[in-house]
């Protein structure tokens, strides 16, 4: 009797999605000194010296300043460094982050 061997091919396709994506923006307030939300968008968020001061005022100006564009967890990590940072200097910045449509 002789056997025959039969492989079995299995064929899984994997689709992947892009993750969704989230803006982290800085909020204006009366007391947080400008010099620190450079040095945060600087340290935090990987900006030039110039790119930060750019930032730093369009918050002063506008309110609000888009700090990057990122993946959720990279977002918030960012966010809670930024609130971590100001507490600990006794600034009340707030960042938050919003999801991209």
């Amino acid at each position: 009797m002789a056997f025959s061997s039969f492989e079995t091919q299995t064929h899984t396709e994997t689709i992947l999605e892009e993750p969704r994506l989230y803006r982290v923006s800085l909020l204006n307030d009366d007391w947080t000194a400008m010099d620190f939300v450079v040095q945060i968008l600087m340290e935090v968020f990987d900006k030039t010296s110039q790119e930060a001061r750019a930032i730093t005022l369009k918050v002063h100006n506008e309110g609000k300043g888009i700090c990057g564009i990122y993946p959720y967890d990279i977002a918030e990590l960012k966010t809670q460094l930024v609130s971590q940072k100001a507490k600990e200097q006794g600034y009340p910045l707030r960042a938050i982050t919003e999801e991209l449509h």
